[in-house]
């Protein structure tokens, strides 16, 4: 959830137009965005001189922005002037001013209150529209090499990666880095005009040109492909002999919830070849002395929606395994065999196969089904690519619950996601659920006269009653013994609601603070607009809300219902603090490192090979500075990742995206 709308966030600051030349520009120019197979939302574009009006909105089921932007540009091609209104991506009030008085600039929005002197640099805005960037690409390729410090804070560089002819027409593909993580490729017309940016997730291009999508989007990841080839080859360390020994260490040993003090770990090839006190290291094999340290199996989200980033951060973050909850099958496919090959950094993966109704709410995806027939295609395409399990999300019709959870079973697919619309979590599970995802669809079971939950009221009904549920009375125990007695899987994505119910504007989320200095400036920016828009009044409830959630996952635990650790946010660095929450929720932290690595392993019954230090299992472990079993902040502090039996060194990789040292 809360990952994708920050990869929405950059599309608006991504979409970008090239140095401008003599050649006059329309007057309009109309943009189409979609969002998966689903047309979305439009952007208009209206010019005279250096004076743009764009107009800017999309729905992204029931969210997205509506917001009108006026900006002048001054004679370095510079805002000089600019005014965003509207609404946010969750329909909050939007009023963003940037001016530019002589050597004096001055902003302000709802998280900033800003000012700098002296600097002749570009403001990015935090609500502005996909155009601003086009202008940020002029400012950029008229500017001396190619470089410009940003407003607040961070520099941006251009270059051109390829050229494409599409539909008649000439486009170039241009990589501005500074952004993100890594560069962000936007596409544009000859003379300078913003065409398009594409990605598996979301795209917006000019109208009338949807069939560019494809060929963009190939040629696109090639590039990235060819970057993240070099990057893998400079960041991956195979030992020389093959072996690797971890001698000193601390062992977390994930069956037993428990310390093993003194151990040596010898890793041959890409298995685990020896485990103990004693074990002898083979000649040649490169030592790590972790005394001091805790080495644990390799953690595992199992709530992600991966993009081409994902993988350095989650190895980065000791993520050696990531359950995608939802994605373009080509996308992923492709993705799981590079990161599978080595050809890509990345953690494992396991797929979920994402399926939703038709409908003005529907999910993201290609894969809308409305009959058993058409659900039976999609759950055999799946089963046939080695999916592993079926996500239904909440436009699909009630009654079409039982043949998917019938027919995914005797394909041998697990079956979860949210509870459709106009249904209630209980009729699910005893419709075939196996796995319920996000903590306010438990919540919406006591609360039936909110039933059409494809819309933002999922989370605003939670938020603003959540606080009233009674953990004690009898429908909740009737409700958690079903769960139980049905072996139902939990994924409560608390670090989601605490985000959306407890942050606000210009303070840093919660969910990040303890690390948030170490992420790139327009990276940490994201981090202070705030959660969902509070009504007058009602800020002690959202608060309570989310404490309530905490209470009722610590009820779960108690009760022995199984909870995996998945985030549904940033990937790798949001895990550690996803699992801080259940500590706060009163889990010890054994059992929350326990859950994080063999448990989620048992549920995806990958415990044969992966979820614990045993011998002759795949060599994903961890190494910790300090102990997490006694300090679960520990996690925070990874200093070697070992996946397949190759050696990572966080730093390394933290370094090469563009974050701060520790």
């Amino acid at each position: 959830m809360l990952r994708k709308i920050g990869f929405l966030a950059l599309l608006a600051l991504g979409a970008a137009c090239a140095h401008q030349t003599a050649t006059p520009q329309p007057a309009e120019r109309r943009y189409t965005m979609m969002l998966g197979a689903n047309r979305a939302g439009t952007q208009v574009t209206h010019v005279e001189g250096s004076r743009f009006k764009i107009d800017f909105e999309f729905n992204d089921r029931g969210r997205g922005p509506k917001t009108t932007t006026d900006l002048l540009l001054n004679d370095r091609r510079l805002p000089a002037q600019e005014r965003t209104t509207g609404v946010d991506y969750f329909k909050g009030p939007v009023d963003e001013t940037f001016a530019q008085e002589g050597t004096t600039a001055r902003w302000h929005n709802k998280a900033e209150d800003g000012k700098r002197i002296g600097t002749d640099a570009f403001y990015v805005s935090m609500f502005g529209p996909p155009e601003e960037t086009a202008l940020l690409a002029n400012a950029l390729l008229s500017s001396p090499n190619h470089h410009l410090p940003l407003l607040p804070a961070g520099e941006a560089s251009i270059e051109k990666v390829s050229e494409l002819s599409v539909a008649g027409k000439q486009i170039i593909d241009y990589a501005i880095s500074g952004l993100s993580f890594t560069p962000f490729d936007i596409w544009l017309e000859p003379d300078g005009t913003f065409f398009g940016s594409v990605s598996a997730w979301s795209t917006i291009l000019r109208e009338g040109y949807d069939s560019a999508a494809k060929p963009m989007l190939e040629a696109q990841d090639a590039a990235a492909q060819r970057r993240m080839e070099q990057l893998t080859a400079r960041l991956t360390h195979k030992p020389p002999r093959g072996s690797i020994v971890i001698r000193n260490a601390t062992l977390f040993d994930s069956v037993n919830a428990a310390l093993v003090p003194s151990t040596t770990i010898v890793i041959q090839g890409d298995r685990i070849a020896a485990v103990g006190p004693t074990a002898t290291a083979p000649d040649g094999a490169t030592v790590i002395d972790a005394t001091g340290k805790t080495v644990l199996p390799g953690l595992w989200d199992m709530h992600q929606h991966l993009s081409p980033n994902d993988g350095l951060l989650n190895i980065a973050a000791g993520v050696t395994t990531v359950r995608d909850m939802a994605n373009d099958i080509d996308f992923l496919m492709n993705l799981k065999k590079r990161f599978s090959d080595g050809s890509q950094i990345g953690p494992r993966i396991i797929a979920a196969g994402f399926m939703d109704g038709p409908g003005p709410y529907a999910g993201p995806t290609k894969v809308l089904v409305n009959s058993e027939e058409e659900i039976r295609a999609a759950i055999d395409r799946y089963q046939k690519l080695g999916y592993e399990q079926i996500k239904v999300y909440s436009s699909m019709r009630p009654e079409l619950v039982p043949f998917i959870t019938r027919y995914a079973h005797e394909n041998g697919l697990r079956v979860s996601g949210h509870i459709p619309a106009f249904m209630l979590a209980e009729q699910a599970v005893r419709d075939g659920y196996n796995e319920i995802q996000h903590m306010n669809m438990l919540f919406l079971n006591f609360m039936p006269d909110v039933q059409d939950t494809r819309t933002p009221a999922r989370f605003t009904a939670v938020a603003e009653r959540g606080a009233d549920l009674d953990l004690q009375s009898p429908q909740v125990r009737a409700f958690i013994d079903l769960l139980k007695s049905r072996s139902i899987v939990i994924d409560p994505t608390l670090g989601v609601f605490e985000g959306l119910f407890t942050d606000r504007p210009g303070t840093v989320s919660s969910v990040f603070a303890e690390i948030a200095d170490r992420f790139p400036a327009q990276i940490r920016r994201g981090f202070l607009t705030g959660g969902l828009p509070v009504p007058e009044g009602k800020d002690a409830r959202y608060r309570a809300a989310f404490t309530r959630m905490l209470a009722f996952t610590k009820l779960l635990h108690d009760s022995g219902v199984q909870i995996v650790a998945g985030t549904d946010g940033l990937a790798g660095f949001q895990l550690p603090h996803e699992l801080e929450l259940y500590v706060d929720a009163g889990i010890p932290a054994p059992a929350v490192l326990q859950l994080a690595t063999l448990g989620a392993a048992r549920v995806m019954k990958h415990d044969n090979e992966l979820g614990s230090i045993d011998v002759g299992k795949l060599a994903d472990l961890i190494i910790i500075d300090g102990d997490p079993t006694t300090d679960i902040h520990a996690l925070r502090r990874v200093t070697s990742v070992i996946k397949d039996g190759l050696l990572f060194d966080p730093r390394e990789i933290e370094s090469a995206i563009g974050m701060a040292g520790r």
